[in-house]
């Protein structure tokens, strides 16, 4: 998996503006949680699709960056969660062991 660390309020601006060309993915992850770890742990068994980039952001680190993202897109906070960004939406989420890199490979197509 090539994670690109999410940690400040103009990569959010630059994540949204890209999302208008190509999908943008964000892993919510608390390093303090099982849950989180094995979620994380499962994406990254699996291939990383090579139609969006994949964001990792560390809440504990950057709770309020993680927070700007629950208000810019309108969703509630969870940890952990996936978020698919396109066209500067958020058009699907997902939390805890909904997170399944099939599913977001499949939604990626979709949207």
């Amino acid at each position: 998996m090539n994670w690109i660390e999410l940690n400040n309020v103009q990569q959010l601006a630059d994540l949204k503006e890209l999302s208008k060309a190509r999908p943008q993915v964000i892993f919510k992850h608390s390093t303090r949680c099982s849950i989180s770890t094995m979620a994380k742990s499962r994406l990254e068994r699996n291939e990383q699709p090579g139609t969006g980039d994949f964001y990792f952001l560390d809440l504990l680190r950057y709770r309020s960056l993680s927070n700007q993202i629950a208000e810019d897109f309108s969703i509630a906070h969870e940890s952990p969660q996936i978020l698919l960004i396109k066209n500067t939406e958020c058009v699907y989420e997902e939390s805890h062991s909904g997170i399944q890199m099939d599913e977001l490979i499949e939604q990626i197509a979709l949207n």
